[in-house]
């Protein structure tokens, strides 16, 4: 079946896809089946990605969003978004088998956390309240009175907190960097000596995908992105390649979602995925342009090459 146009042009932005806090989650749930055996219990989607779910759900891992549904006393892994310590006394009471697949990335914020409640300071979380990764964070400290989140520059310009001179932030890793960045410029400039991590919490991972989107959206009419509608970081994929040049962006679980009525007369088209997001989505998806167009021109664009591997 030809399209609209003979020839296409698809823009393929390099980093995409799996981070190494993904791969060394879902390794993490391969070798506990492996090793245990079916059933094998995940609090709350291992990472967001619907995929990815699937695949994992074949091989007999199931899926609980509380632990009162998991069986006392069975192995139960904790999914890279990181859970609060509440959830943790919670497993030990029900004799769980724990098996943590928190992104270590993750686990650096909640390490900074504590400190900053340790040292009674006033702590900003900049971030969604009802994200996991941020219900994980602030469970850390559960019930530290001097802590605020705040997701916008109108939450920055006017938060007031109880030690002007003795406050630190951290940030969800998986949010749009710009936004975020200037979210803290409005902090830092209320509040000169405000503490946070030497680097952005943001993820190198995240920082990168959105780099490459912004490498491609302008040459790009239209931009694709492989992801669930659950996942934060590709929805700022999207959200970044509209804010870039892009006049079009769609998010998609895969192929099989294109609306092609929306690409009626569009030769120029951006791809990337999702840090929770597998390669062979991708595959697919440039397959699927291949049997409807008579030529397609693939372009590699790349910003940076990742080396990141994190241990099992």
């Amino acid at each position: 079946m030809t399209g609209t146009s003979s020839s296409i042009h698809l823009y393929l932005p390099e980093p995409r896809g799996f981070c190494a806090g993904v791969r060394r989650a879902i390794a993490i749930v391969e070798q506990a089946l492996q090793q245990y055996g079916a059933p094998i219990y995940v609090r709350h989607e291992i990472v967001h990605n619907k995929h990815v779910i699937q695949s994992l759900k074949a091989k007999g891992a199931v899926f609980v969003e509380d632990l009162s549904a998991v069986p006392e006393g069975s192995v139960t892994i904790f999914s890279a978004h990181g859970v609060g310590q509440n959830v943790i006394a919670e497993a030990h009471t029900r004799h769980l088998q724990i098996i943590d697949a928190t992104c270590p990335l993750v686990e650096k914020v909640h390490q900074q956390i504590i400190k900053y409640a340790a040292a009674q300071m006033s702590i900003i979380v900049i971030g969604k309240s009802s994200h996991p990764e941020i219900i994980g964070t602030i469970g850390q400290i559960q019930g530290y009175q001097d802590l605020h989140i705040i997701n916008s520059l109108h939450d920055a310009e006017t938060i007031s907190v109880k030690h002007k001179n003795n406050i630190g932030f951290v940030t969800q890793t998986t949010l749009s960097v710009d936004d975020t960045q200037a979210i803290v410029d409005v902090l830092k400039s209320r509040f000169p000596n405000i503490h946070g991590l030497q680097k952005k919490d943001i993820c190198y991972a995240t920082t990168n995908r959105q780099k490459a989107i912004k490498a491609i959206a302008a040459q790009s009419e239209c931009v694709l992105i492989l992801g669930s509608q659950n996942s934060s970081n590709s929805k700022q994929l999207r959200d970044t390649a509209l804010k870039n040049g892009a006049k079009l962006a769609f998010l998609i679980d895969d192929a099989g979602e294109i609306s092609w009525d929306s690409l009626q007369g569009i030769q120029h088209i951006g791809i990337s995925a999702g840090a929770s997001a597998p390669e062979y989505l991708v595959d697919e998806l440039i397959k699927t342009f291949q049997q409807r167009y008579d030529k397609i021109n693939i372009h590699h664009v790349t910003v940076v090459k990742e080396n990141v591997n994190f241990k099992i």
